[in-house]
């Protein structure tokens, strides 16, 4: 038998560590569910965390990792690990103070950035909008911690080490459970006969949860930097050109990231116009689909960045071409029938996983579904904007995001006020979708075979249409299990069996990427 590729080993390790980081995110929306449900108090705790999690992405997340992969890679293939670590080290420090420095902004501007009409959730009351600067303020020690660990994640990608900061999110994972299990509740949880330990905190403890989890995440990934030798230099050299070609191409990532961080402060804008509950019920939303979009779209994504560079230096073309085509080939085949199928089953895995009242659980299975159509978009979006940045061509992506984020506002406007909360969800699967649309135009020309596409999409649109209608059925109409958990799962499993026979193409190509 055929062994896998070393890409295809490495996408497959990356969905394995992501699964179980996934199950976690179960476990840990569970018990946060079980306290808070659709609340004012959980509708808090999200809104806090988008300005946090925006100067993170913006900073050392999203804008400065993808831009630094491909040059890092550049010069550990070109001049050797001494002079990677020391561009790794130079970019660490500008990093860390300059998130430090917008961290202290953010901090002492909260109040206004979050009650302005443009703010992150100006409907919500005055009980609500003093929380949110609470948890806001604490929110952001999170983030000091992330401006050093995303980027050691980057540096151990360029590296082709993806074990620990695969790994690193499942111990994020575990510092959110501790709180949510022990710091948040006001009683104790029973397990068999034990009764564990409760600090009372509230939704206070679910913010010192999520920066246990920074740390942990953080603490992880410090054994991969002393494997690979890493010397930490405390100094700036701004006049470095490696350093200089990473910021030149950070520039257009950074609003790249900023139009995608825009997006999610938009979302709570609107819903927190809504009525109670609607911030969360898109943020529960958002997050069911990123189980199935990590698992399948984030993992190739992250996998093939580092090598997409590598080949680029190289100039080896017809190799880049052909690893990009046969990944988008793969997401196509596989994305579409899984977010078809999920959202056939969904209903009682959120009524039973979530535990929340029938109108609450109908509200987020709507949403749910809604997000679960733009998986596609979302997926082929992670794989082009880094198809680009291996190529060191930002302004694509930055056409893309910008577009992206207009659209969204101007679906948004058109659509919450008639559809409420879904119409918001319905708002970012329209906009990504187009974005995916764009880039594949824009691609285009660096592609081997279009038509190789068009038939896996074919393929997908084929097995999406016959797996679902199986799982559906299955659901409905199968003795004893109709309508359960189980016969959700049921359906599910046979839905994809179905789906998987009609791609099979694709599944070959994924063994093969």
């Amino acid at each position: 038998m055929k062994k896998l590729s070393r890409l295809t080993r490495v996408s497959l390790l990356l969905a394995v560590l992501f699964g179980i980081d996934k199950v976690l995110g179960i476990a840990r929306q569970m018990i946060i569910s079980r306290q808070f449900g659709l609340s004012a108090e959980l509708d808090v705790f999200n809104a806090a965390n988008n300005l946090p999690d925006m100067l993170f992405m913006l900073i050392s997340g999203g804008a400065l990792a993808i831009a630094f992969i491909p040059v890092l890679s550049e010069v550990l293939t070109k001049k050797g690990q001494d002079k990677a670590w020391a561009l790794f080290s130079n970019i660490l420090n500008i990093a860390f103070i300059v998130t430090a420095i917008a961290a202290i902004v953010v901090a002492i501007f909260a109040r206004p950035l979050i009650t302005n009409e443009l703010g992150i959730a100006p409907g919500f009351t005055d009980a609500q909008t003093d929380a949110t600067v609470r948890l806001l303020r604490l929110n952001l020690i999170s983030t000091l911690i992330f401006s050093l660990s995303g980027l050691v994640m980057a540096g151990l990608q360029a590296n082709q080490h993806f074990l620990l900061p695969a790994l690193a999110p499942v111990l994020y994972d575990l510092g959110q459970i501790f709180g949510a299990l022990f710091l948040a509740p006001t009683e104790g949880y029973q397990i068999g006969g034990i009764t564990l330990p409760a600090a009372g905190l509230g939704i206070d403890g679910l913010v010192y949860g999520v920066i246990i989890g920074a740390a942990l995440h953080l603490l992880i990934q410090i054994p991969g930097l002393v494997k690979y030798h890493f010397k930490w230099s405390p100094k700036i050299d701004l006049r470095d050109p490696e350093t200089r070609k990473v910021l030149r191409l950070m520039a257009p990532r950074l609003v790249s990231m900023f139009c995608v961080q825009m997006i999610f402060l938009a979302q709570d804008n609107f819903a927190s116009r809504l009525e109670i509950g609607s911030v969360s019920a898109l943020t529960y939303g958002w997050w069911i689909m990123q189980v199935p979009q990590t698992l399948l779209g984030t993992s190739i994504a992250t996998a093939i960045l580092p090598t997409l560079s590598e080949f680029f230096v190289d100039e080896k073309f017809f190799e880049f071409k052909e690893k990009i085509e046969r990944a988008v080939q793969v997401m196509l085949g596989l994305t579409i029938p899984v977010a078809i199928i999920a959202g056939v089953v969904l209903q009682p895995a959120i009524q039973v996983f979530l535990g929340l009242e029938p109108v609450e659980t109908a509200r987020v299975v709507e949403v749910s579904r809604i997000f679960l159509i733009g998986i596609v978009g979302h997926s082929v979006v992670e794989l082009f904007v880094r198809s680009f940045y291996a190529m060191q061509k930002p302004k694509y992506p930055l056409i893309g995001a910008v577009s992206t984020l207009i659209l969204f506002i101007i679906f948004s406007l058109i659509l919450s006020p008639i559809f409420q909360v879904s119409g918001i969800a319905a708002a970012n699967t329209l906009s990504y979708s187009l974005q995916a649309v764009l880039l594949l135009v824009l691609l285009t020309p660096y592609l081997v075979s279009k038509l190789k596409l068009t038939k896996s999409l074919v393929r997908g649109i084929l097995g999406a249409v016959i797996g679902g209608a199986v799982a559906y059925a299955v659901l409905t109409f199968a003795p004893v299990i109709s309508g359960s958990l189980i016969g959700a799962a049921a359906g599910g499993v046979f839905g994809l069996v179905v789906a998987a026979v009609i791609i099979r193409p694709e599944l070959v190509q994924l063994r093969q990427l």
